[in-house]
């Protein structure tokens, strides 16, 4: 394939019909394309399949109780305690991952402390528990019900879709605390005098280091949500469709985001993971994998990327980023952030990841090998998402 012939999104789901199609995780094409050049690549393979498995607190669960007579316009939900938004309509609510619960009992011994929230809440409905449902309403002349109060299951459900707002940050802070105490964040715990750098994201395997300017992923992309199938819905809160860039195109801080939804019915506890991060709340562990084509030489070259090609900012969580400073410490490479310590400031700090790198690369290749028996197909973008 020459630099000036492409490859359509067409053309590749005719080869993993027949069989045909070579799929290789985003590890193993940086590989190949680090000894074989980008255009040897990009004759040989069709389709980079890449993964995240990360604390997204941007998630949440769109839910429906279902109607039983007399009728109800629930004005308040509740499930296993945690609170959910019911100023929908009738029997539909949202309840999101970090909300916590009112009479959590760590959070009574311990304030600040959650052990229980949104993400957990969303967690066991897939596992197949049954959660505690308290629906509450003022009485109307069509909704003359007060309340509903009973077990459910998520199969007794009549609606659960997993709506995340903001998922796969497109890089990250690598947070540090120069103050002299330590604190606590959603990074996790941070010691005091810059002792220890925690950071996310799953380095070259992560879905939009393999796609910086989002060329491939758009309204309607098909992907791997939560053990489940799932679509791009479109940009994300907070994205930034304009980041400074190095050389490769990455982003030097935080860019890119996507708003994702999925089936919950048909997802696995084992990519859907409730988390308490101590002394700031809770949070859900959320598996994302995403199918890049490669179209071209240029798409090679972009899932060609390394762990090293990678740079992340360095930011205080102790004084800068509660006052809203903007400012970076430095950046280092998230090899050398996966090598146990990096040089910031003149000292080695010892780096600690939220994000399994085991659990990326599962879904990476749990997603490839969905593609190469012919199982899930890639889809084409109906709406393209900011990017340069």
């Amino acid at each position: 394939m020459s630099a000036k012939t492409t490859r359509t999104i067409a053309e590749i789901n005719a080869r993993i019909k027949n069989g045909s199609a070579v799929v290789l995780n985003a590890s193993e094409m940086t590989k190949l394309v680090r000894s074989k050049g980008k255009a040897k690549a990009a004759r040989e393979v069709d389709v980079v399949t890449t993964g995240t498995f990360s604390p997204m607190c941007s998630s949440g669960l769109l839910f429906n109780i279902g109607q039983e007579p007399p009728v109800i316009r629930a004005s308040k939900i509740s499930l296993n305690g945690v609170p959910a938004y019911a100023g929908i309509a009738a029997v539909d609510g949202y309840i999101g991952a970090t909300e916590t619960a009112a009479d959590d009992p760590l959070n009574k011994v311990y304030p600040g402390q959650f052990k229980y929230g949104g993400g957990h809440v969303i967690e066991d409905l897939v596992r197949g528990k049954a959660v505690h449902l308290l629906a509450q309403s003022y009485v109307t002349d069509c909704y003359p019900r007060r309340e509903i109060d009973k077990k459910v299951t998520l199969v007794e459900l009549p609606y659960a879709q997993l709506l995340n707002p903001r998922n796969c940050y497109q890089n990250y802070n690598a947070a540090v605390n120069l103050t002299g105490k330590i604190i606590y964040t959603y990074m996790g715990p941070l010691k005091p005098n810059c002792r220890n750098v925690n950071y996310a994201t799953a380095g070259e395997l992560s879905p939009l280091f393999n796609d910086p300017f989002l060329r491939t992923i758009g309204l309607g992309t098909r992907i791997f949500l939560g053990g489940g199938i799932g679509y791009v819905l479109g940009p994300g809160t907070q994205h930034a469709a304009k980041p400074k860039r190095n050389e490769r195109g990455l982003p030097l801080s935080p860019a890119g985001t996507l708003m994702l939804r999925g089936d919950l019915k048909k997802m696995n506890a084992r990519f859907l993971r409730g988390v308490s991060i101590l002394g700031y709340g809770c949070s859900l562990s959320v598996g994302v994998g995403i199918p890049i084509p490669v179209l071209d030489e240029e798409m090679a070259w972009f899932t060609g990327v390394a762990d090293a090609d990678i740079q992340m900012p360095v930011k205080d969580y102790g004084h800068d980023y509660p006052q809203g400073i903007a400012r970076v410490l430095t950046h280092v490479t998230y090899q050398e952030l996966m090598d146990g310590d990096v040089d910031i400031l003149g000292n080695k700090v010892q780096s600690v990841p939220l994000t399994s790198r085991s659990r990326s690369l599962e879904i990476a290749d749990e997603l490839k090998s969905w593609i190469t028996r012919g199982e899930f197909l890639l889809t084409e973008a109906q709406e393209p998402i900011p990017s340069e």
